[in-house]
């Protein structure tokens, strides 16, 4: 049987594959494991249509545990974390599939810290869902209830403002595209209170359109639109506000690898880099990320350590290391003296302060970055699991890293969100990268159907 929980929670087609049986069953897991008689749990959600139907399944399960539910509504996955770690709540679940398409959701468990769990206590949990009605119910009158707690995001809202107010953008022109998620109620006015004129699009939620042409995993419309307004600059959230990609005034693209730069170059040289003081001089990125920006911030006297994909194990490379910047080319930024999680917002103020302070533009900034040529797939398989079995496949890869040479790589790896084969290819010709990453994913197409 698969692993229920993949990197970042329990993933799947709502109703289909991800059914309300689970939620129930994991609303009642998380009672028994992470909080016992007489308890809390708080509950959020992003925007799409099936949110109401897991909020409702979750309930369900955790208040038959005789557990109280605090029920916040529609809110970013970073302010569920926040919200979790600021009460007296024992556990958090967040509704959300965040960048993926709207028919998706997604189930995450934050601990009584607002923090992902460890591996060991997601595999407890799993083996309680599997037999989740043997757990012994509370009784009819120690049943839970379930409490309107949407005034709660007020807090979230409250703190980042603050965060904002530090910064002082007056003058820039900045476009905000939502995504059509989580944060199209909280962001603009978070991002407002730094004084920019902020634009916003993308900000009007159905359900159904929560990802769809816009946002992170897809900035073409936020591009063309800093471009035909001659903004100084603009943002692109995912559907739960967790991740953040940007845009510089010419509309190009600056991903998640070349924010992290910006804001490891700085920190490096606001405080230089010491020994003794891995908060400033250490960043902590996954395997994904480029191998420019490890050069560029070894050259500026940085250590870079890796991590295995997922923004909890960076997390916890940053808690082992002591570093104070971490995050992914896929935009989960984590600046530990504001934040414990991937937060866009947060991350659009920290490069909003770095472009103030600096008098730089955003493209400048980012320019400091250069990318090797990258190439990603995702290459959807019956048998993701089976690639490091596969004798054809391994010698492939075997052959095409002896061809990029030294300071090329390949990294192949199961999708913890999707039934898919993820292929990277890094090295210093595009073409060559180009080739290898068209021909591995074929290759792991048909040996892996």
């Amino acid at each position: 049987m698969p692993r229920l929980f993949g990197t970042d929670g329990i993933r799947g087609i709502a109703n289909v594959d991800l059914k309300p049986t689970i939620a129930f069953a994991l609303g009642r897991a998380t009672a028994h494991r992470l909080v016992g008689l007489d308890g809390s749990i708080v509950v959020g959600q992003d925007t799409r249509r099936s949110g109401d139907m897991f909020v409702s399944a979750i309930a369900a399960g955790a208040t038959s545990m005789g557990v109280t539910v605090h029920v916040v509504g529609v809110v970013p996955t970073p302010a569920l974390a926040f919200l979790a770690a600021d009460g007296d709540d024992a556990a958090g679940i967040m509704v959300s599939a965040s960048h993926n398409p709207a028919e998706d959701n997604g189930l995450k468990v934050l601990d009584r810290d607002g923090l992902k769990l460890d591996d060991a206590v997601e595999d407890e949990l799993e083996q309680l869902i599997w037999r989740s009605e043997e757990l012994a119910g509370a009784a009819p009158g120690a049943l839970g209830t379930v409490v309107d707690a949407r005034d709660r995001i007020a807090r979230y809202v409250a703190h980042r403002i603050g965060l904002a107010s530090a910064v002082n953008a007056a003058g820039l022109h900045v476009i905000l595209d939502c995504a059509n998620g989580s944060a199209s109620t909280v962001g603009p006015g978070i991002l407002a209170a730094t004084g920019a004129r902020v634009e916003v699009i993308n900000d009007q939620p159905d359900g159904s359109n929560i990802n769809l042409h816009c946002g992170a995993t897809d900035p073409a419309a936020l591009a063309a639109r800093v471009a035909e307004t001659g903004a100084d600059l603009g943002f692109a959230l995912d559907g739960d506000a967790d991740r953040l990609v940007a845009v510089d005034g010419s509309g190009t693209v600056v991903d998640g690898d070349r924010i992290i730069g910006v804001l490891a170059l700085e920190r490096l040289a606001r405080n230089g880099a010491r020994a003794d003081d891995p908060a400033t001089g250490t960043l902590v990125v996954s395997v994904l990320s480029n191998g420019g920006l490890q050069q560029a911030v070894e050259q500026a006297g940085g250590t870079v350590i890796r991590t295995p994909v997922g923004d909890k194990y960076i997390l916890e490379g940053m808690q082992v290391s002591g570093a104070g910047l971490g995050g992914e080319k896929s935009g989960h930024v984590i600046v530990r003296e504001h934040t414990t999680s991937g937060d866009g917002l947060v991350t659009a103020l920290e490069v909003l302060r770095v472009v103030t302070t600096s008098g730089r533009s955003l493209a400048d900034l980012a320019s400091q970055i250069p990318l090797l040529p990258q190439e990603q797939r995702a290459v959807r398989v019956r048998h993701k699991e089976q690639w490091e079995g596969d004798p054809v496949l391994r010698r492939a890869i075997a052959d095409a890293e002896a061809r990029l040479g030294q300071g090329g790589r390949v990294l192949v790896r199961p999708s913890g969100t999707e039934p898919a084969l993820r292929v990277m290819v890094e090295g210093w010709d595009a073409a060559i990268v180009r080739e290898l990453a068209d021909g591995l994913s074929a290759l792991a197409e048909q040996r892996l159907h």
